[in-house]
């Protein structure tokens, strides 16, 4: 009975208001695995926190499974870096009459605090687990747990090397359905302050760049970024300009350095990368030039109030190859855009988004191209 209420479960729910497509699903063998594991250690009573939980699937299936065992879970507390993910949580809560049992908090003492059971889908980087694996092991209970899962195809030793840094012991659990998980047990204390976020000197830059784990390349300067700034003396000086996808925010620092009269706005949908981007304005003396917002594809950003977006977007969705994120960036330039505004968007070559930049946003140019990338910029159509 439980499975097949487990089952009826994951089954409604939505990835909204991330992408949606029939190739995209809002959750994985891997919760199911977390969610089986938890009630196989006869947790079902334990302080819970969750981790990583991606739409909803970890969080919305342990208040079920506590349910049907007939225990009362104290409020679970939930943390998801991406704000899609938060509000689909949200959405899916409200869509199965879920009106209470969880509570959304950043990675941290208060996400922690107390908990003797801890779900994470595991990271990608082996930095963003860094960075959760000592949260876990610095502020949960003494004799905390920590079952961590992934698809097998993704997982690497070096995970588990990580766990082993801030964990007595790490054991990895059969396999089932490609998905394994590693339960970490006995964390060890502290040994001096977090690891993250960090901060590193980029001398080609000549700019101090800090990044939290979860953020994409860390404090490097990644290879598309690096193409767009040598378009950087091209583009116009412009009253209000956006670094929609900001990551650790060097665009928008390095365009607020370079024209100061510009109000400039870097935003991305992950915590992570909003933390690191306002660490970086700070580090360079440009936290008064540049105002740093949390949200999802400029939801919140006035329609026609930038003059100038500046756009590396992103080509995965979750593990997946997708375009759709791009797509979705790029509707979302048109909308914030004033009529004749720019966006100015780098992208590998191979994804051939210029069809989509023209009919969405408006007459698109190529500025410049190398053997991977293409830069590109999109006139905003005048209203008619």
């Amino acid at each position: 009975m439980a499975e097949k209420n487990l089952e009826m479960l994951l089954n409604r729910l939505r990835r909204f208001p991330d992408v949606e497509a029939p190739n995209l699903q809002a959750w994985d063998a891997t919760d199911k695995l977390l969610l089986d594991t938890t009630a196989g250690l006869g947790t079902t009573e334990s302080n819970l926190a969750v981790i990583g939980d991606r739409y909803g699937a970890l969080t919305l299936g342990a208040l079920t499974l506590d349910a049907l065992a007939g225990s009362a879970f104290p409020k679970v507390r939930v943390h998801q870096d991406l704000i899609t993910g938060e509000r689909a949580l949200r959405n899916n809560a409200a869509a199965l009459g879920v009106a209470a049992g969880f509570e959304q908090l950043p990675l941290g003492p208060r996400l922690l605090a107390g908990a003797d059971t801890v779900l994470l889908q595991l990271p990608k980087t082996l930095a963003e687990l860094e960075e959760i694996a000592d949260a876990v092991a610095r502020y949960a209970a003494p004799g905390a747990v920590l079952l961590a899962g992934g698809r097998v195809k993704h997982m690497s030793l070096g995970m588990n090397a990580v766990l082993e840094r801030y964990f007595g012991t790490v054991q990895p659990q059969l396999a089932r359905q490609k998905s394994r998980v590693l339960l970490a047990a006995t964390p060890r204390a502290a040994d001096g302050g977090p690891p993250f976020p960090a901060m590193e000197f980029n001398s080609e830059l000549e700019l101090h760049v800090t990044a939290h784990g979860a953020v994409f390349a860390g404090t490097r300067l990644d290879i598309g970024t690096r193409f767009l700034l040598t378009f950087l003396p091209e583009m116009p000086a412009v009253r209000h300009a956006v670094d929609l996808g900001c990551g650790t925010g060097i665009i928008a620092a390095m365009y607020a350095r370079r024209y100061p009269d510009a109000v400039v706005t870097a935003t991305d949908q992950s915590a992570a990368a909003v933390e690191s981007a306002l660490g970086t304005a700070k580090a360079n003396g440009l936290e008064g030039r540049i105002s740093v917002l949390q949200d999802d594809a400029m939801g919140s950003v006035p329609a026609g109030s930038a003059d100038l977006v500046l756009l590396n977007p992103p080509f995965h969705l979750g593990s997946s190859v997708h375009a759709g994120a791009g797509i979705k960036m790029f509707g979302a330039a048109a909308r914030v855009l004033a009529p004749g505004g720019e966006l100015w968007t780098v992208f590998n070559s191979h994804l051939h988004y210029l069809p989509a930049l023209e009919r969405l946003v408006g007459p698109t140019v190529v500025l410049g191209r190398n053997p991977k990338f293409t830069v590109t910029i999109s006139t905003k159509r005048a209203r008619h």
